[in-house]
């Protein structure tokens, strides 16, 4: 009775409200609601639903692929076919979801709303693509009948084939064939063709038909057996001929006759020929999610407002539907008009002015002082907070105002003040089970992938039996921080100091207070303290070149006083390559002919024994002289060197000639044995692959000067924390401390790298039946049968190489010398020739490894094994036939010397099948290409599901196994250990739980954990209160916690607020999320509204076919205010507007008349691919160039490398594409380095994939060619001789490049600018290149007025190139047939913010930073000069003149602001205070206008120092208050500035109206003084203005088929001019 009585009341105040505002139908009228909805497609169609949930469900686990195929393909006979959209999604998802436990069946449903798997059958188009045109017409491949037809098809292939953006994705299908079979020599359209192919002889494949490639993504049928011919089936569950060509392949897949691989694509034309639901999605617009849209309040402080009336455009359907269920000012009018229907349009009138009266952009100081802590209040006692913080974030002006008035609960500001004590106010963070992601980069795609390896791992975990709360602390444990900093620990007598600064009396000056150390020093400076600190120990052989000159660059340092200690570490690599090669020479080493390294270093130790160690350097440095003064200086080394540099070297102090020294030398078998014991020594540490290397306190790095003084910079830090902390001190021995903390007994680069090492997950090999997990013996060091082991090496051998022998031989050598908590399990696989001996000794090896690995010299027995089958069987060819019999009596023999059973062996392998053996051998080879992707006859080692692969079987010893223990224990497994070792097991028979079951679980465990990738930086949330400021949601079950720090008046948690709905409702995570907001605000912490746009099941038609996909609808948005568009979307994707009829800079919704809803649609456009690219010990290689393509046309798309991070980017789209060097001085002086070795010869490619919405980082590290290790990339012109023989510098090399970077280019022609040329319309001459950019439609229709004055002041030809990131569709409509009218080129053009550089919020600021710093990179590289104009600009001169003038080798021009407007004298902040200061009397410049040499400019890396410039500038919000502008000025001093002639640039806020009739160029500033609209201003400063914007006005009316509107007469009538203020006053009624 309650409830009723109070809503009766609240229906006559509603009623009285009307009344007395005077609110009725006429009202109603004027003021209807006016909304925004947005959408973004992708470029690409859409793709059938149901082959995106095949994709899907692969990413689970590859068999669920296969499973759902069989299971669709079983449903389809039964069920009845569904005809809508939503019904096919719920038929989809009711095959595919039992296939998942939960939470991960839920997740699938919302990836394939998401649609995310629409990249990955984009991609499998594009081999499609490739694969019908890689057959030439007329081809003998084809069956005849299909020649004719298949004509027409790869002609439209081949036009789209090098279409990188592919806007026309939509394959054909192929003679009416919806399916087809690559098998690389042939394709087949019938399965009758493909069974005779089956059933022909099996023939070797011919060179000329290479077989397919298969890719990591590609669906390999599970029964598929390797080696066998590869045969792709392009086609698409549903249709009849895939039913047909699948059912073939999987019974010859299970015959062995081929390896089956399924593309999924449905070509174009074939919908018709598909159940409904396996179309569902094909062909359509595929509208896409995961985004945020912005409508931001604007400052109209200038009035930049095009006045043009808006056409009637595109019209898209007006979607309005009212909401009138939400809260308006406490009413909720859905119930008021169930009672008073009669009264709707006055009462939508009523909530339309509540609506618009609530919008506030600006507050009190006092009703903001604790507006933070009211929104945390809000929040938290709301019944859904997670929804009421993104109602609250998204609509904030509207809701401001009555949060502001919300009575602040003392409680919820104490809390957040004392969180505050802890965290900085405003500051947001989020962690995910634990680890730390990045709060500002995060999007829907991103988190998603993160929760759903978390959720793969958690169901991993529960079919191991491991307990749920055991689960999630593994799931939020991290690994310790991955360091690169493990240290060879080389201390031993055979490293020879030089120095000791702490004892020498060289150093006795120096100070010895190690706080020294903590000091600040300018950059480059050098701490002088007398303490070993650093420690540089040379690792070389001295009868090198490198290791020679490395003794002089020491001895250099050393005189120079380098604050270092220095040592050497000698070793001969002839002595080491022998001992390598033959072993076993122990005995006969004095029958050796000493080597000359060998020499050199047995004199070093006798100088250094009897003379002192400068002298022993002295003699190495002697050496070398000698070397460098004889003439055959390319030569080797020769004795007489040696002998003469030592001569010299002791003469002078020696008491007896040193000629009888050397001879008594020759027999002194001590100082030989220390030669040859430092070598050895050497080889052990893993030092001797190296001619030289360098130790900085135990890190490996390059043997340069630069390389040393880079590593003693990163080195100092870690020293200072130390120092700091408290951990050394005067006493500690720091190479000790840290040689023992983080030391190694050897090195090898391929297990300690700086880059990730590669794993895969085991649990396949564990679970599942007939699992190879079962068929394993693992071997143990003697004793350790029953510990558990931490460490399991899985060895991959092939046992019919000798390769393969000697990594089996290493590995019981690695048992032999002693591993506790190490295992070693051998995977034998064998090529097809495996003969009845190999078959023999894995049986042998099989048994001895399950029945008698507890017994004493089992290795030993199976060392003498391997041993005698190497010798016998691999080396020497026995005739198979015999073998067995000598083979079975050796093991006995063995057997019985090593105390093992003989007769075990003898009846075990007279009586073993070798068919058995064989298919166990195929076994492992199946597991092997699955998991590393490698056929059989491989090499390999599988640590805890770290892949060790290629292995250099030569150098590879048992100490690397060792190592790799060491390593992976301590940087992955000892936390697991230690959390797996809790386990309370239940469910398990008690009996089962031994060491090896534990053991198992550890390796699974860690194998699948090191898959997963996630950051190692976590923080302390739990030190935070959360009684009263924080969203609590608690789920036991669930395997994902959320942990957040968030200001929920944030941008961040705009964004976020939608994500963590989106996790909740379909994952249910526990989340902890402490809200902390900024305690005292000064101004309104949002000044907009957002939506972000998830998709839901409505998006899915219930009548018919059609996916609507989602979008962002803001429903009755403030009408006088006028709001600008911004999206907000992940990192990689570029986009751009499509269909935007009004302008989306300056949107005014009371000008929309009839219009309900304002629309405009998005294009994703191209992901951005981006990445670094590193050279070892060296800065960034700046300049370098990069081309991507496909293997058919490898160059589609350029760029060339930063130095800032060595970063690049381009643009991309799904599909698989190969990156490389291109041609000329890049790829002459470097290669790409792969796998960790230097692919020298052919110029190698890096194959890039591209299949979801979430781009690719792409890290790539280059080497210098042998030879090419001391020339530069860039080369000044003229600097570099040889290359002019060979025509010309790199950069005229450049001009053969394809054009544009990152550029759609509608009438590209070749960009070289320096040839003359005729143009179109009669121009001559050199091209003038013209850049600008202008956003919102009056900066476009100044655009158009600043081309045309450019054109129409010069007779040569003229291209224009404008940033497309802000252009309207309808300026991009017009430019074309503007170009053709006019006679000009234009090009657009884009690059991606990168995400290292410090982002600006504002849109205008983004665009000012758009001048000025991507120079260098936004230009196709063959543009060699371009004149920036300004929109708002109006030209009168010709400007070949500025493009032809000399700018004294400086990269930029600009013109100095005039200084003849005395009325100004108070603007110009330049002279005085910080600006006086820092210009020192050079002139500060106006950005309006300026030339850049991009020549100049890349060569002198001017972009890379603006940036460095504007990173560390940005971050303070109060400089460079005008971005384009501030920056050059600022950086001047280092990127110099040539000053134009005063007459290039004249404005009227700034130069007094003396000189404007010299002026060239006219630019309308904004007036700081009188503020003046520039419409106005523009009317009345530019005489021949309103011609040009009447010529405009008339073509663009005429383009886009419009009434032309009376276009004002340029000599303006009183009446006119009046007419214009009142247009300027209803402007001004939009200004904030």
């Amino acid at each position: 009775m309650g409830t009723l009585y109070r809503s009766g009341y609240r229906v006559l105040i509603v009623l009285a409200c009307l009344g007395l505002l005077g609110i009725g139908p006429a009202f109603a009228d004027a003021r209807r609601p006016k909304n925004v909805q947005v959408a973004l497609r992708a470029k690409w169609s859409g793709a059938p639903l149901l082959l995106e949930a095949g994709e899907l469900l692969s990413k689970e686990q590859k068999e669920h692929f296969w499973d759902f195929i069989d299971v669709w393909l079983h449903a389809e006979n039964d069920a009845v076919d569904s005809q809508t959209a939503k019904g096919c999604l719920k038929k989809i998802l009711e095959y595919g979801k039992p296939l998942l436990s939960e939470p991960l069946a839920s997740l699938l449903e919302f990836s394939l709303l998401l649609r995310s798997a629409s990249p990955r059958l984009v991609l499998y188009q594009q081999l499609a693509d490739e694969s019908l045109s890689s057959f030439p017409l007329g081809d003998e491949s084809f069956s005849n009948n299909n020649k004719a037809e298949i004509g027409e098809t790869i002609k439209d292939n081949e036009n789209t084939k090098t279409d990188l953006l592919h806007d026309n994705v939509n394959l054909k299908s192929p003679v009416g064939k919806c399916c087809w079979l690559d098998t690389g020599a042939h394709l087949f359209f019938d399965v009758s063709e493909l069974n005779l192919w089956i059933q022909r002889p099996v023939e070797p494949v011919s060179d000329s038909f290479q077989q397919p490639e298969i890719f990591d993504f590609d669906h390999v049928h599970p029964d598929s057996s390797i080696g066998s011919p590869v045969a792709v089936l392009y086609g698409a569950l549903g249709t009849n001929c895939f039913k047909e060509f699948h059912f073939a392949l999987v019974k010859a897949a299970k015959e062995g006759k081929v390896k089956y691989v399924l593309r999924p694509v449905l070509p174009a034309g074939c919908e018709a020929n598909v159940g409904h639901c396996g179309s569902v999605g094909a062909g359509q617009t595929l509208n896409l999610g995961g985004y945020g849209v912005e409508l931001a309040l604007k400052n109209m402080e200038y009035k930049a407002m095009d006045d043009s009336a808006v056409k009637k455009g595109v019209t898209l359907e007006d979607p309005r539907t009212e909401d009138l269920s939400q809260d308006v000012r406490g009413f909720i009018l859905s119930k008021i008009l169930e009672r008073k229907p009669e009264l709707t349009s006055e009462i939508m009138a009523f909530r339309d002015y509540l609506l618009s009266s609530t919008v506030s952009d600006t507050l009190d100081v006092w009703e903001l002082k604790d507006l933070g802590h009211q929104t945390a209040q809000r929040i938290v006692k709301a019944s859904d907070p997670l929804q009421s913080m993104q109602e609250i974030n998204q609509n904030f002006p509207s809701i401001v105002s009555s949060l502001s008035r919300m009575k602040l609960d003392d409680s919820v500001k104490d809390e957040i003040m004392a969180n505050q004590r802890m965290i900085p106010p405003g500051k947001s963070l989020m962690a995910l089970n634990g680890a730390l992601v990045n709060v500002e980069d995060i999007d829907l795609y991103l988190l998603i992938d993160l929760v759903h390896q978390d959720l793969l791992l958690a169901d991993q975990f529960a079919k191991l039996k491991i307990p749920h709360g055991i689960a999630r602390k593994l799931l939020s444990n991290l690994p310790p921080s991955e360091s690169n900093a493990f240290r060879v620990d080389f201390r031993s007598t055979h490293v020879h100091y030089l120095n000791n600064l702490e004892e020498d009396a060289k150093y006795k000056r120096w100070r010895s207070n190690l706080n020294e150390i903590l000091m600040p020093v300018f950059p480059g400076q050098m701490r002088y303290i007398r303490k070993n600190l650093f420690h540089a120990i040379y690792v070389l052989d001295p009868a090198t070149t490198c290791g020679l000159e490395s003794i002089d660059m020491i001895l250099s340092l050393y005189e120079n006083n380098l604050p270092m200690r220095f040592g050497v570490l000698l070793y001969s690599s002839k002595y080491v390559i022998k001992q390598i090669e033959n072993p076993s020479s122990k005995e006969n080493e004095n029958n050796f002919e000493e080597d000359i390294s060998t020499k050199i270093i047995r004199l070093f130790i006798y100088i250094k024994e009897n003379y002192g160690i400068q002298m022993a350097f002295q003699f190495l440095s002697n050496v070398n002289k000698l070397h460098i003064e004889s003439d055959g200086f390319e030569d080797a080394l020769e004795v007489h060197h040696v002998e003469g540099a030592f001569v010299d070297t002791v003469l002078p102090k020696a008491k007896s000639p040193p000629h009888e020294i050397l001879l008594k030398l020759e027999k002194e078998q001590q100082l030989k044995e220390l030669s040859q014991e430092s070598s050895m020594f050497v080889f052990k540490l893993g030092l001797s692959n190296f001619q030289c290397s360098l130790l900085m306190n135990g890190l490996v790095i390059e043997p340069t000067e630069e390389a040393l003084i880079t590593a003693l910079n990163d080195e100092t830090p870690r020293i200072q924390e130390q120092v700091y902390f408290g951990h050394i001190n005067s006493h500690t021995d720091v190479l000790d401390k840290f040689l023992s903390e983080s030391g190694i007994q050897r090195y090898n680069p391929r297990i300690i790298s700086d880059s990730k090492p590669s794993f895969t997950s085991l649990s396949m090999f564990n679970f599942g039946e007939g699992s190879l997990a079962n068929d394993i013996s693992y071997l143990h060091s003697p004793e350790t049968l029953d510990d558990l082991k931490s460490v399991t090496h899985l060895l991959a051998v092939d046992i019919t190489s000798r390769s393969g022998m000697k990594l089996l031989r290493q590995g019981l050598f690695y048992l032999i010398d002693g591993s506790k908590s190490g295992r070693v399990g051998v995977l034998f696989t064998a090529n097809r020739s495996a003969d009845l001996s190999s078959l023999c000794f894995v049986k042998a090896f099989e048994i001895t490894a399950s029945s008698y690995s507890h017994k004493e010299n089992v290795l030993d027995f199976l060392d003498q094994l391997g041993s005698f089958y190497e010798q016998n069987y691999i080396l020497a060819s026995v005739v198979a036939a015999d073998s067995t019999e000598a083979f079975t009596d050796k093991v006995c023999e063995l057997a019985e010397a090593n105390g093992l059973p003989s007769m075990g062996y003898r009846s075990a392998l007279h009586e073993f099948s070798a068919e058995e053996v064989r298919k166990h051998l195929i076994k492992v080879g199946t597991f092997l290409y699955r998991v590393l992707g490698l056929e059989s006859g491989v090499n390999a080692v599988i640590t805890n599901g770290r892949v060790t692969y290629p292995i250099d079987e030569s150098t590879f010893l048992s100490d690397d196994l060792h190592l790799l223990e060491s390593v992976e224990f301590k940087q992955r497994t000892k936390h697991i250990l230690e959390i797996i070792e809790e386990v309370k097991w239940q469910d398990i028979d008690p009996d089962l739980i031994t060491s090896k079951f534990i053991s198992d679980v550890i390796m699974i465990v860690s194998s699948s954990m090191a898959t997963r990738s996630r950051n190692s930086e976590s923080a302390r949330f739990e030190i935070l209160q959360d009684q009263h400021s924080a969203i609590i949601l608690n789920n036991e079950n669930s395997s994902i916690h959320i942990d957040a720090v968030l200001d929920p008046l944030s941008p961040t948690s705009q964004r976020l607020s939608g994500i963590l709905r989106v996790l909740w409702k379909y994952v249910q995570p526990s989340m902890r999320i402490v809200l902390n907001p900024m305690s005292s605000l000064a101004d309104l912490p949002l000044k907009s509204y957002y939506r972000y746009v998830v998709p839901t099941m409505d998006d899915f038609s219930n009548a018919d076919s059609a996916i609507n996909g989602p979008k962002a609808f803001f429903a009755n948005m403030p009408l006088s205010k006028t709001l600008t568009m911004n999206l907000d979307v992940p990192e990689p994707w570029l986009v751009e507007p499509v269909i935007a009829v009004h302008d989306l800079d300056n949107i005014l919704l009371e000008n929309l008349g009839d219009t309900r809803t304002l629309q405009a649609v998005f294009e994703l456009e191209a992901l951005v691919l981006t990445g670094h690219c590193s050279e070892k010990d060296h800065d960034p290689p700046r300049g370098l160039q990069l081309i991507l393509g496909t293997k058919s046309a490898p160059h589609l798309v350029d760029t060339l490398v930063m130095a800032n991070l060595g970063y690049w980017q381009m643009k991309v789209s799904p599909g698989v594409w190969y990156l490389q060097l291109a041609p000329g001085r890049s790829s002459e002086l470097y290669t790409v380095k792969e796998h960790d070795s230097e692919s020298q010869g052919k110029q190698s490619s890096k194959l890039i994939t591209i299949d979801d919405l979430r781009g690719n980082v792409v890290q790539m590290e280059v080497v210098k060619k042998k030879g090419k290790e001391h020339e530069k990339l860039l080369v000044p012109d003229g600097d570099d001789n040889r290359q002019d023989k060979k025509g010309g510098s790199w950069n005229s090399n450049l001009l053969k490049w394809a054009s544009g970077f990152m550029s759609t280019n509608e009438q590209a022609k070749n960009t070289d600018s320096s040839l003359p040329e005729k143009g179109k319309g009669g121009r001559r001459g050199k091209t003038i290149n013209i850049f600008s950019i202008a956003s919102g439609h009056l900066y476009e229709r100044f655009l158009k007025i600043m081309i045309l004055s450019v054109l129409k002041n010069t007779n040569r030809p003229v291209k224009f190139w404008f940033i497309k990131n802000y252009l309207s569709p309808p300026f991009k409509d017009v430019i074309p047939h503007m170009a053709q009218e006019y006679g000009f080129e234009y090009e657009l053009i884009t690059y991606k913010w990168p995400t290292w550089l410090h982002k600006q919020k504002e849109k205008q600021r983004i665009i000012w930073a758009y001048k000025i710093l991507f120079l260098d990179v936004i230009f196709p590289l063959s543009l060699e000069k371009v004149i920036f104009v300004d929109a708002d600009q109006i030209v009168r001169a010709d400007m070949g003149e500025l493009y032809d003038m000399d700018l004294k080798g400086r990269p930029l021009a600009y013109t100095p602001f005039c200084d003849n407007n005395k009325e100004m004298d108070g603007y110009r902040f330049w002279r005085q205070g910080f600006w006086k200061d820092h210009l020192r009397g050079r002139p500060y410049h106006i950005s309006a206008l300026y030339v850049v040499d991009l020549k100049k400019f890349r060569e002198t890396a001017a972009g890379d120092n603006l940036r460095v410039f504007y990173e560390t500038l940005s971050k303070d919000p109060n400089s460079l208050s005008n971005l384009d502008q501030d920056l050059p000025n600022y950086a001047q001093h280092t990127v110099p500035i040539f000053s134009l002639p005063q007459e290039w640039l004249w404005c009227e806020s700034w130069c007094g109206n003396a000189t404007k009739s010299k002026a060239k160029t006219i630019d309308l500033c904004n007036n700081p003084m009188t503020k003046e609209p520039k419409l106005q201003g523009a009317r009345r400063i530019v005489a021949e203005w309103p011609d040009l914007d009447a010529e405009a006005r008339r073509f663009t009316a005429k383009i886009m088929g419009e009434d032309q509107e009376p276009v004002q007469a340029p000599t303006q009538s009183k009446d006119s001019s009046s007419e214009d203020l009142s247009k300027e006053d209803s402007e001004s009624r939009a200004e904030l």
